[in-house]
């Protein structure tokens, strides 16, 4: 019994002590709000020009951005550019063995990663990439380390090189902080592109789950129902039992 608890306690710790020795990234809070039509359509615009490209949504049709305010023929004009019909998913031309060879590894679908990873986890990630040389493809991210997929949006936001300081930890040591420094600016303020990254997680929030606004909806009407159907029942059932009481 003795032991069970001793390793009960290891196991409990262990995050702890992974968590000190690893960096640490502290996650930026993502500006998410689903019901933003227009967010949401220059969010799959982003999606549609940049990711859609190495990554498919197999889960999601193009007619079904109709939800989103965009008519048939916008989605046809704007959104689809491989002969595909709106009816068709989302899918990318290349093959898993073209991509392999090309990038290393089979870039993931992206229909459910902002329910995998997290809104925040993916505004913080887009925004944590800079150039690294010892990598294959020339840049490296701060939160996630040797990432296969390069800056594709780089040109938007410009070139970020790592800067490490030595600090003191207030405990007569020292350890290494990791900072990013912009050293070739982009076509974006960090202000615009920290607007534009929120714009295509927002779209992947939407992506991940289409009918969550609807769904929240109908879940507000169903309670109002039930409150209301209370209130009925126990009238009733008041007046049914008043003469036996009486």
């Amino acid at each position: 019994m003795k032991r069970i608890r001793v390793l009960l306690f290891l196991f409990c710790l262990s995050p702890l002590l992974a968590h000190a020795g690893g960096t640490e990234v502290v996650l930026d809070r993502a500006p998410i709000e689903t019901t933003d039509m227009a967010s949401l359509q220059r969010g799959v615009k982003t999606f549609v020009n940049y990711c859609l490209t190495c990554h498919s949504a197999n889960f999601m049709r193009y007619n079904r951005l109709k939800d989103l305010g965009l008519s048939k023929a916008q989605i046809k004009e704007n959104l689809i550019f491989t002969g595909q019909k709106p009816g068709d998913l989302m899918t990318v031309a290349m093959k898993k063995k073209e991509s392999q060879k090309w990038l290393g590894v089979t870039p993931p679908d992206l229909s459910v990663i902002a329910r995998s990873r997290g809104a925040d986890w993916l505004y913080t990630y887009l925004r944590q990439f800079y150039r690294d040389d010892s990598t294959a493809t020339g840049w490296n991210n701060l939160l996630y380390e040797k990432a296969a997929m390069p800056h594709v949006l780089y040109e938007l936001q410009g070139e970020q090189r790592l800067r490490v300081e030595e600090v003191d930890d207030g405990q007569g040591g020292k350890h290494d902080v990791k900072k990013l420094e912009l050293s070739k600016p982009g076509t974006l303020t960090k202000l615009e592109y920290d607007m534009y990254v929120a714009d295509l997680v927002n779209f992947m929030v939407y992506l991940g789950e289409p009918a969550a606004a609807q769904r929240e909806q109908i879940g507000i009407i169903v309670m109002l129902f039930l409150f209301g159907m209370l209130g009925l029942t126990y009238a009733l059932k008041h007046d049914f039992w008043r003469d036996v009481h009486g």
